[in-house]
């Protein structure tokens, strides 16, 4: 199993990606016209955060002071979230959707990651958890973009 340390640094870094997700779909959500995706983008903004909330609380568990509370320092938004704001400003519903699965496809990387890492079982459980509902999430942006034209 890894040291303690090296999991708390999984943990701020899956923390990070959802803090990056939460402020992507929720500028989404104000970007599109769509009141469906509105819905929808928002939902997954909520989703993100209530998983982070609960992977801080893990962090605390292993005696993390300080988990991560922000997005991550490579900038306001995740490199892979970057492109949406030129999106929202076009107010381009597909154009907003891809660079929703382009931060999904991040994301997905991320928890691939951090499943690879020898964490405990309770841990990995919630892992497995968000990542299943993070790839549906994905796969349903997907099918959207394809779908929008």
């Amino acid at each position: 199993m890894k040291g303690q340390k090296e999991i708390t640094s999984t943990i701020n870094n899956l923390i990070e990606t959802l803090k990056d997700g939460q402020e992507g779909f929720k500028q989404a959500a104000e970007g599109v016209k769509d009141p469906q995706l509105k819905s929808l983008f928002n939902e997954y903004s909520q989703q993100r955060s209530r998983f982070a909330t609960e992977l801080q609380s893990q962090a605390r568990s292993l005696g993390e002071r300080e988990p991560e509370t922000s997005s991550s320092a490579a900038g306001a938004l995740h490199r892979s979230w970057i492109n949406l704001k030129s999106a929202v400003t076009r107010g381009d519903d597909h154009a907003i959707l891809t660079e929703c699965e382009r931060g999904e496809d991040s994301a997905v990387e991320e928890y691939e990651k951090a499943m690879r890492d020898n964490l405990s079982a309770p841990l990995r459980e919630i892992v497995a958890r968000h990542y299943a509902e993070i790839k549906n999430a994905h796969d349903r942006i997907k099918n959207l973009r394809d779908t929008t034209k």
